[in-house]
């Protein structure tokens, strides 16, 4: 026999968690650093899903006090490890699918990084010189530029050059696994204080 459950009149009604705010079109984040402010410029039509994981990032306040880990002059500066390892955990489990690319790396431009087809996660990267050559062909995709501040990103420190085992800098296996404990081996990176999206 089925059971008919109805609801009495002086029940509440439900509330809906709220939705996500969508992805806007353009939007700019601006990021104030230990060497200064600089802004991106993000175009959602030169790669939605980057610029829906970037937006998302922006808004969850993940680029909060992590590093510039990987600085290389003249090519690029990468971001985008938390130093929780277990905020990275969670992130790493949830990847964002590929884009199409429209837009070259040049120096400027803002893409993510990735290790393969459709692993894209968190980790990004301002192009310091035109590397359309160089990176192009690899897939990565830009959904951004830095449209105000790019000498600000031009005097990140880069004493440490190339992650290891390449260069001296901090292996990102290594930062994403042991967060704040590893990164405190590397005193001079330079960090992002805040990112947060600029209101028109």
């Amino acid at each position: 026999m089925s059971l008919l459950l109805f609801g009495c009149a002086s029940e509440k009604p439900k509330t809906e968690a709220p939705k996500p705010e969508p992805t806007p079109a353009v939007y700019k984040v601006l990021f104030t650093t230990t060497k200064g402010d600089f802004t991106v410029e993000v175009t959602r039509a030169w790669a939605p899903n980057g610029a829906d994981r970037f937006w998302e990032l922006v808004r969850e306040n993940f680029f909060d006090d992590s590093a510039f880990y990987r600085v290389m002059k003249g090519y690029v500066a990468q971001f985008g490890i938390h130093r929780d390892p277990r905020v990275n955990e969670l992130w790493r489990l949830n990847r964002t699918f590929d884009d199409q690319r429209k837009q070259s790396n040049k120096k400027g431009a803002i893409a993510f990084a990735h290790n393969g087809p459709n692993t894209r996660t968190t980790q990004v990267f301002v192009n310091l010189a035109d590397n359309s050559g160089r990176l192009d062909g690899q897939s990565f995709v830009p959904f951004g530029k830095v449209v105000s501040g790019m000498d600000v990103v031009e005097k990140l420190y880069a004493g440490y050059g190339d992650s290891s085992p390449r260069g001296y800098g901090p292996d990102a296996s290594k930062l994403e696994n042991q967060g704040s404990a590893y990164l405190n081996s590397f005193p001079r990176l330079d960090f992002i204080k805040t990112a947060r999206v600029l209101k028109d």
